[in-house]
């Protein structure tokens, strides 16, 4: 097995894992910003921003998978 093989096999894997994990730490990032909304109603749109700017994070890390793949798939050929 080449490296252009392996490479072939692991980079859409790991661009699923990237996926994988973004979605399961956006919905816990999610549902405690709820759990705190219903503690703390008069706090929510502190809540809110931070937890948009923790999505945002999250969904950057995915983005830098993402691009390190496309950037692996050059090697390939």
């Amino acid at each position: 097995m080449t490296y252009q093989t392996a490479l072939a096999f692991a980079l859409p894997i790991a661009v699923g894992l990237a996926a994988i994990g973004s979605a399961f730490g956006l919905g816990k990032a999610v549902t405690a910003a709820m759990e705190a909304t219903g503690r703390q109603p008069e706090a929510a749109q502190k809540i809110l921003v931070n937890m948009v700017v923790g999505c945002a994070l999250i969904e950057a890390l995915t983005i830098y998978a993402l691009v390190v793949a496309l950037l692996m798939m050059g090697k390939i050929a």
